[in-house]
Parts: C-alpha cells; structure tokens; sequence
C-alpha cells in the first residue's frame, strides 16, 4: 500500500463505480484531499440524501424522491401513451430529447433466460395492472434489440395481444445491440416519431 490507509480506502471506493479505474479513482481521491472542507462535507451529504431519500415510482417504477416520480404527477402528460424503458437511464435520455409528452414504464430489468431472469422478476405486473385502467392504450416499446430485449418485446406483445392495447417499438434506425441511454437526441426523436405496430 503506497497511499496512507484512509486515501486508499477512498480510492477503492470511487473504484466502485462503473468506468472509473485505478488512474481516475487515484485522481478523484487527491481532488478531494485538496477539497475544502464544506465542499467535502456537502459532497458526502448528497451521496447520504441519493440513498436515503430516492426510490422507485410506485406507478412506473422511475425513480422519485417520494412514492411517484415528477412525470407520473404532470396533468399535462398524455398517460394512455406509455414507453417501456429496460431501466431509468433511458427514460432520462428520452426526456433529454424533449419531444416525448407520454409516460414511462421501467421494467428494471429484461427477461433473461440465461441469467435465470423471468416475467415475474422484472417490474412486468405493474404494467399490466396499470394498463387495464386505461382506455385506447399505446405502449412503445423501448427496449435494446439484443435476445434479451427481444424476448421481452415478444412477451409484452403476448400478455396484451388479446386486449384493446395497441403496441409499437421504435424503428430500427437505432443500431442493434445498442443502449438507449447512449444514443443521440436526434436519432431517439426520429425512432419515435417513426415507430413500428408489432
């Protein structure tokens, strides 16, 4: 161990989080040695407020500081029209773009065989029992084009395909295999507006 004990600890721990390796870990740490004080204390605060205070929507599963998110809340939203994410970081990017004025449905999650991951182990009950409350439904599913997200497509297609719910997906100019969260403002805009009945 060549750092004191409580800068190594910081180290591993910002080596927790996903893309930060030794290099950043060593750089983020010294930053917040030479950090001030209050500046450190806030810091440890919003990482405690993150925790204690953000949970899932009892309606979409989105996250919300309370028992439902800020979008289930909007009047102003249409709530008949519902776009299935895999998890709450596309939901952000699809608000990012600005142009989608529905809701959300966050599975957390996709059907995974493989992973031992089935319908009753991702947020799937809550959509069905949301969308029978509805009338004329539209669901776009929003979901990567890996198996997995197939799959899942394929499984909601099923579970409504007897009830008055019209489904769509967004168009394949979305390259197969990709994370939505990664993509662009234009190309999420242009998905949406050119989305596909299954």
């Amino acid at each position: 161990m060549i750092y004191p004990e409580p800068l190594e600890d910081l180290i591993n721990s910002f080596k927790k989080f996903p893309g930060i390796g030794e290099k950043n870990a060593e750089r983020l740490a010294l930053a917040a040695l030479d950090a001030k004080k209050e500046e450190i204390e806030k810091f440890a605060t919003a990482l405690t407020d993150v925790k204690e205070k953000i949970d899932h929507c009892h309606i979409c599963g989105h996250l919300a500081e309370g028992d439902t998110c800020k979008i289930c809340k909007d009047e102003t939203r249409d709530h008949n029209l519902i776009c299935v994410t895999e998890d709450t970081k596309s939901v952000f990017s699809f608000e990012k773009a600005g142009s989608f004025r529905g809701v959300y449905h966050v599975l957390n999650g996709l059907i995974s065989p493989a992973d031992e991951i089935g319908p009753e182990n991702i947020n799937l009950a809550s959509l069905v029992k949301r969308v029978e409350n509805l009338e004329n439904p539209e669901l776009i599913i929003a979901l990567k084009s890996t198996i997995e997200g197939q799959t899942t497509t394929l499984y909601i297609k099923k579970i409504f395909e007897k009830k008055n719910v019209s489904i769509s997906r967004l168009s394949y100019g979305i390259p197969m295999g990709a994370e939505i969260d990664y993509l662009d403002i234009l190309t999420l805009d242009k998905a949406l507006a050119d989305r596909k009945q299954i």
